[in-house]
């Protein structure tokens, strides 16, 4: 990789360190560049703008986020169960968002702080992973491993809900990531699994 390009990649990490903790509104392009240990005004040799670049973190962390849990649906065996992909996807996500991604953090912290046109732009990923979630939840109905006295659309949305305010009050030091997974997938389960 080029010297130009290594830079650009320092860059957006530390937009995305600096968005995921300040926010859109506390990012400033100076603590981005302290970060990356370049100087301000190098930003706009690769981005025309503060909105351009924190935009590319917050796309790039979407991507980050709908890759890391397709990859860990697809690495199910064959025969996996709908609710056992539920479960495998709440994991996934809660590990890419809580632990793995500055950006993926970024992305799902200041999707509501997103200007107009750029919210409008990410939306079209916000809906593709959506997408995969709506697969998931109707694979259960279809297998009928879901409740019947639950609404589908409602169920999904409020587990998508809970999976992105996670990093709002989750703390390492309170106790593992693995039991808040465990926990969530317990909750989702008994909420949604048919009474047998």
């Amino acid at each position: 990789m080029r010297k130009s390009a290594r830079t650009r990649e320092r860059i957006l990490a530390a937009a995305a360190q600096i968005l995921s903790r300040k926010g859109w509104a506390g990012t400033r392009l100076v603590d981005v560049a302290e970060v990356a240990a370049v100087q301000a005004p190098a930003v706009y040799y690769y981005w025309s703008s503060r909105e351009e670049l924190l935009a590319e973190v917050v796309t790039v962390g979407q991507r980050a986020t709908h890759a890391h849990v397709v990859a860990s649906l697809e690495a199910l065996p064959a025969g996996a169960g709908a609710l056992e992909r539920i479960d495998r996807a709440i994991a996934a996500h809660l590990e890419v968002v809580l632990d793995r991604s500055d950006f993926a953090l970024a992305a799902i912290r200041n999707a509501a702080q997103l200007p107009a046109d750029i919210r409008e732009r990410q939306l079209v990923g916000q809906r593709e992973y959506a997408d995969v979630w709506r697969g998931l939840v109707e694979d259960a109905v279809a297998a009928g491993e879901l409740t019947a006295d639950v609404d589908a659309r409602a169920a999904r949305m409020l587990v998508l809900g809970a999976l992105n305010t996670a990093p709002e009050w989750w703390n390492p030091e309170r106790g593992p990531l693995a039991d808040v997974v465990a926990t969530t997938q317990h909750v989702v389960r008994r909420g949604l699994a048919r009474r047998r």
